[in-house]
């Protein structure tokens, strides 16, 4: 399951598109950190790894973009706790347990 990741800066989000749904995760960005701070994935698209992909492609780009990442969001951070080679985009000093 391979889905397009939109950074819609206008509306400030990450997100898919998928069965005319959007799942997002809302950012704020400022000149060198992105605050990545809510997750929501649709009623009937849950369950299926879509939240998953949605964070991992995020946190790819947060890193092309050579962002420093401060994840207020608990499935953001959830994710990067069972993924540690993403820490290393981590704002210094935040600890993920």
């Amino acid at each position: 399951m391979n889905h397009q990741l939109i950074d819609n800066e206008e509306a400030k989000q990450y997100e898919f598109h998928i069965e005319g749904q959007t799942p997002r995760i809302e950012y704020i960005k400022t000149k060198d950190k992105i605050y990545l701070t809510h997750t929501e994935i649709p009623k009937g698209l849950e369950g299926k790894g879509i939240g998953t992909a949605l964070v991992k492609q995020a946190l790819d780009d947060v890193k092309k973009k050579d962002l420093t990442l401060v994840p207020l969001c608990p499935f953001v951070a959830l994710f990067i706790k069972r993924h540690p080679e993403y820490k290393a985009l981590v704002l210094k000093g935040i600890n993920i347990a």
